[in-house]
């Protein structure tokens, strides 16, 4: 007799695959939540612009306490209020001020009324700082080197508050963000060779031991500016 072979159980057996006859019915899905526009959720509000606005200019208004008190100074319309100040006394905070009211016409007509009238409140604000500053705050001794690093990042710290929150400090502020906007060139770059030109503009008042501590101060200044303010980088209007 021959051998019988046992059927073959494979995947097709009735036993050990189950096949469903009715499919089981699916919950309707949910509506996806309406997203919420990045402009609304990312733009600065009152409290947050005033904040800025005002830690920004304190951090400029000390950093030019520290230049004052060790001799340096620095780039953009700023420098040339320090050439001013240096050479023939007057107050450094006027000369701020009245050298800063050109640039308001570019920046009204080119980069936008609100930048403009918050670059002339945080000029106005600094102007008044440098002027009461020294009746508030008094260094006994202030090497020109300390100067130099701790004032460039005060002050490269305080230009990026504002710049983040629409504003500046006018003058070569005003170009070098426009650039950056218009043309992707790096506001530090730019920022860095108008001052490092201003700083070298001062030889003819200012002893060169202390243009050299203030180019190195712009120096400062412009890398902190080039590494931490790109473009794409900071989203908040």
């Amino acid at each position: 007799m021959g051998t019988v072979k046992a059927p073959n159980r494979g995947l097709c057996d009735d036993r050990s695959v189950i096949t469903p006859t009715m499919s089981t019915p699916s919950l309707p899905a949910a509506a996806p939540a309406a997203p919420v526009p990045a402009t609304a959720s990312l733009r600065h509000g009152l409290f947050e612009d005033v904040q800025a606005l005002f830690t920004g200019t304190l951090f400029v208004g000390i950093a030019m306490m520290m230049f004052a008190q060790a001799g340096l100074l620095t780039g953009s319309t700023a420098g040339l209020a320090f050439v001013l100040h240096y050479a023939t006394g007057w107050p450094f905070g006027l000369v701020f001020f009245a050298i800063n009211i050109p640039f308001y016409w570019f920046a009204w007509t080119r980069v936008g009324r609100t930048f403009t009238v918050k670059t002339f409140i945080c000029v106005g604000a600094l102007s008044l700082i440098t002027e009461m500053g020294p009746r508030l705050i008094h260094i006994d001794y202030l090497h020109p080197a300390f100067a130099a690093i701790a004032g460039g990042l005060l002050m490269g710290s305080g230009l990026l508050f504002l710049a983040r929150h629409r504003s500046s400090l006018g003058g070569a502020t005003i170009a070098s963000l426009y650039l950056q906007d218009r043309y992707g060139i790096r506001a530090g770059k730019v920022q860095m060779a108008i001052d490092c030109c201003v700083v070298l503009l001062a030889l003819w008042v200012v002893p060169f031991e202390r243009v050299a501590w203030s180019v190195l101060a712009a120096v400062v200044m412009g890398v902190f500016l080039a590494v931490s303010h790109r473009p794409g980088r900071y989203a908040g209007q």
